[in-house]
């Protein structure tokens, strides 16, 4: 049974690979508006309705690792150094997953200048992170010590998920995200420059 199960899994993970593959091939080639999920089924050599057994929408085939995401969001807290600060580890991760791109990967760069040029896939980029601040405050309550649900630790998650928002566009996101940071570590005092 054992074999079977890990047969069907296997399985399972190899449509969801090649409906995602074949979604972003297409999306890329022929942009996401003119793509539909028929199109990407059928180069995926499935059905339909198989298609939305494994992705809920057309958006969500774009963003196929939603999971390990928010896996990862969770670890930076979890995982930090010993006598790491929950904030560093929290900004280095957000530098690195939200405002990077890998050197010298074409692919990456494709992605995310879909993303960044499709309204509806930034969108749903932004909804999807911001999914993830419940997890995450989880996370930062445990983290801390406070009570399960404690608001302090709501309000830095939801800040934390927020930042990459509010330094997207800006000449020197990083520098404005380590500014941001600085802002929820330090508190903003009596607004005094």
């Amino acid at each position: 049974m054992t074999e079977t199960t890990g047969r069907r899994e296997r399985k399972k993970a190899r449509t969801r690979q090649a409906l995602a593959d074949a979604a972003l091939r297409l999306f890329l080639e022929h942009g996401y508006d003119k793509v539909g999920v028929r199109d990407v089924a059928e180069a995926a050599d499935v059905s339909v309705t198989t298609l939305f057994k494994h992705f809920p929408s057309k958006e969500a085939l774009v963003f196929d690792e939603d999971e390990d995401h928010e896996a990862a969001l969770v670890a930076a807290v979890r995982d930090r150094a010993p006598g790491r600060p929950v904030l560093h580890a929290l900004r280095d991760h957000v530098a690195r997953t939200r405002l990077s791109l890998p050197e010298g990967d074409p692919e990456a760069a494709a992605f995310i200048g879909l993303v960044n040029a499709t309204p509806a896939l930034q969108e749903y980029a932004d909804r999807m992170w911001l999914r993830h601040e419940t997890a995450l405050a989880a996370a930062i309550a445990e983290a801390s010590g406070a009570p399960e649900g404690d608001v302090g630790a709501a309000a830095l998650a939801h800040f934390v998920m927020e930042s990459p928002c509010l330094v997207r566009g800006h000449g020197d996101p990083r520098r404005a995200l380590h500014e941001v940071f600085t802002l929820l570590e330090q508190g903003w005092g009596d607004g005094s420059p």
